[in-house]
């Protein structure tokens, strides 16, 4: 097997640990669309109870669609990667029903941090929240070494 398949295969089995345990993904009801070597793509569906009292989806759950994307990219070579920090911006707002789909890229890697950008999309394709996240690895493997 290739090294780049090896990484791929690490990447998808993290990925698939990562979402077995995360309770806060599956609760707002993010699905996994595709994993690769630092690249994380995901989704999640406005519904009536993320919605905040302007009738628009609430700040916070577009954040934790960019956040937990951010996570499974930055996780997925199997070193246990946390966020350092990072920055959102709201460029357009979200509405009941909208499928928003998150995409986090790796732009820097460099010993134990990096910086991943996230963008956020709507169905129609119009951007909805960018995020760049600064993410530190710390000690342990997501899952054992395959």
């Amino acid at each position: 097997m290739t090294d780049i398949a090896t990484a791929q295969r690490l990447a998808e089995a993290v990925a698939a640990a990562l979402y077995q345990r995360d309770h806060a993904a599956r609760g707002m009801g993010i699905t996994v669309l595709e994993i690769r070597p630092g690249f994380a793509r995901m989704a999640m569906t406005v519904r009536p109870d993320m919605l905040n009292a302007h009738d628009i989806c609430h700040g916070g759950y577009t954040f934790a669609l960019a956040d937990t994307t951010f996570a499974y990219a930055c996780n997925n070579r199997n070193h246990v990667t946390v966020a350092a920090g990072c920055d959102i911006v709201y460029p357009a707002a979200a509405h009941l029903g909208d499928g928003l789909t998150a995409v986090a890229e790796e732009k820097l890697l460099r010993g134990r941090s990096g910086i991943y950008d996230i963008t956020v999309t709507r169905q129609t394709g119009e951007v909805v929240a960018l995020m760049r996240g600064q993410s530190r690895r710390i000690e342990g493997k997501v899952i054992p070494e395959l």
